[in-house]
């Protein structure tokens, strides 16, 4: 008897153990998403018109210099920054800056001169490559709230 009670309850273990039942879903970093709708994707490309004209009047008044592909939304929306001089200073990035280094969308003539050192951070002609102080990024912010219209109480 005892015999066939230790059987079954390794058969079970093993039948069980075979299925994943008990087994963790497994994760994935994101979702795939959803597709768009025709008035999101319309909303979006209007934005990024509006923000591509207010990007070539920045740059007109000196006040907007990217080092990377593509329009710096977050530069745009805090009434321009210089991307490069802050890079070549070694005074740290805006988020959007920074992102766009690390995913390798650097502007061809910054992408020669970046390069990673022995613990995977990112460099400009030899040094890291850093996001703005906290400070920084306060005044940015509250800049921007001067733009969307937001009340100015946001604890900055």
């Amino acid at each position: 008897m005892q015999a066939i009670t230790a059987i079954a309850i390794f058969s079970a273990g093993y039948f069980f153990g075979t299925q994943d039942i008990a087994a963790p879903k497994r994760l994935t970093a994101q979702d795939g998403a959803d597709a768009l709708s025709k008035d999101a994707t319309d909303r979006i490309r209007e934005a990024m018109t509006a923000l591509s004209t207010a990007r070539e009047v920045l740059e007109a008044e000196g006040r907007y210099t990217a080092v990377t592909k593509g329009v710096n939304c977050f530069a745009i929306s805090v009434g321009g920054v210089d991307a490069r001089a802050d890079l070549e200073k070694n005074r740290g990035v805006d988020p959007e800056t920074f992102a766009a280094l690390y995913a390798g969308m650097a502007a061809d003539d910054v992408a020669d001169q970046l390069d990673k050192d022995e613990q995977g951070r990112l460099t400009y002609n030899g040094r890291v490559v850093r996001l703005y102080p906290i400070s920084r990024l306060n005044a940015l912010y509250k800049e921007r709230l001067k733009f969307d219209g937001t009340a100015e109480d946001t604890g900055f």
